[in-house]
């Protein structure tokens, strides 16, 4: 009894307080009640704006980074140009011999790999966003396998050369693609079965490519053999507009299927609920990430591991968060550059093929990239 009558006095002054202020607001509840709201609202707008700012910041820094390259490339080589002489030659200044080895000889091959290397880095993080694998790239799933494939029949069996194995190489990527696609079909495409249909496509077609080398004389061999490293060497004005002019058409394809991304990568279900037709933004997404590949593909060959680093390396410049398409394909250009400025020449006096470079950063890449998959679970 007494127990209750204690505990009566400890609740019930605070439980009449509060009845009070429940059937009639005072004006100071009121008032903190909206000062609360507000600052609750200035918080959220805050979360909001801090990674757009670091995205911004991010993707300013690294279009910096690739202007920097693009400008080293045009400045060093052979007969060094000054940097002020090749920002005035690019301002439409400077004298006929520099404009001539700036505008004719070297921006060529700097431009191809911009956008070689960006249509690389886009596609990659395409494919890897959908198929939300960070192992799923073209140059694993065997869309480069089958441009590779395509063009080493056309040049040891038809032999033909220059653009004829640039269209070529992009229409077996495209077969390839659609090969793979039908092959993993069932009432739906789900990830992994495209990333193991695809592996095994690029093992077959890998052994073709190896039947047809044994088979072809030495000379026509090391055309193959050229063209399979992945090389800007050679590039000029023509081949650099087979890469530029698609790109005009495909990059803004790319961005605008790229915004049924979010929505899939809830899964199926979920994106269904929000009203996404799936199978159409799928295939809408696949068919943009390989005319990118195949495109960069038929301008420098199937450079490895550019399109499988530049989503990985671009999210993690953002903290992980979406599929940083834009940083993806900067990353690329800036990984096509670094690596072809390096091989021409930081390495000695022999120059070395950008694949060569991007084989052997890519690979401990891979390692990272298994070893983290794994760790969190994606690794099957």
């Amino acid at each position: 009894m007494a127990a209750n009558t204690s505990g009566g006095s400890r609740t019930g002054p605070p439980a009449r307080a509060l009845g009070a202020g429940a059937g009639k607001p005072s004006g100071g509840g009121a008032a903190r009640g909206r000062g609360a709201s507000a600052e609750a609202l200035r918080t959220v707008r805050a979360a909001r704006r801090r990674p757009r700012a670091r995205a911004t910041a991010v993707t300013a820094v690294m279009a910096v980074v690739v202007f920097a390259l693009f400008c080293a490339s045009l400045s060093v080589g052979s007969f060094r140009i000054p940097l002020l002489d090749v920002l005035r030659t690019l301002g439409g200044g400077g004298d006929a011999g520099t404009r001539f080895i700036v505008v004719q000889v070297r921006m060529p091959r700097a431009v191809t790999g911009v956008a070689a290397g960006a249509a690389f880095g886009l596609s990659g993080a395409i494919f890897q966003s959908l198929i939300r694998n960070p192992l799923a790239s073209p140059d694993v799933i065997g869309i480069t396998a089958g441009a590779s494939a395509a063009a080493v029949v056309s040049i040891v069996v038809f032999s033909l050369a220059g653009t004829a194995v640039s269209l070529t190489a992009v229409a077996g990527a495209l077969l390839t693609a659609l090969l793979i696609y039908l092959l993993a079909w069932r009432r739906g495409v789900t990830g992994y079965r495209l990333v193991l249909v695809g592996i095994g496509v690029a093992a077959a077609l890998s052994s073709v490519v190896s039947f047809l080398l044994t088979r072809a004389d030495v000379y026509t061999a090391q055309q193959a053999l050229l063209w399979l490293t992945g090389s800007l060497n050679g590039a000029d004005w023509p081949r650099a507009r087979e890469v530029l002019y698609p790109l005009v058409v495909l990059l803004p394809a790319a961005y605008l299927a790229a915004r049924t991304l979010p929505a899939l990568g809830l899964g199926d279900d979920s994106a269904r609920g929000l009203g996404v037709r799936v199978e159409r933004g799928r295939l809408a997404l696949i068919l943009a990430g390989v005319c990118l590949a195949a495109v960069a593909t038929s301008a420098a060959g199937p450079v490895a591991f550019v399109a499988f680093l530049s989503g990985p390396v671009a999210r993690r410049l953002l903290h992980g968060r979406g599929p940083a398409l834009v940083l993806s394909s900067l990353t690329g250009a800036a990984l096509m550059l670094g690596c072809d400025f390096a091989g021409q020449h930081l390495l000695g006096p022999t120059e070395f093929p950008v694949g060569v470079i991007t084989g052997v950063l890519g690979a401990p890449g891979l390692l990272w990239l298994l070893a983290r998959a794994n760790r969190v679970g994606q690794g099957g």
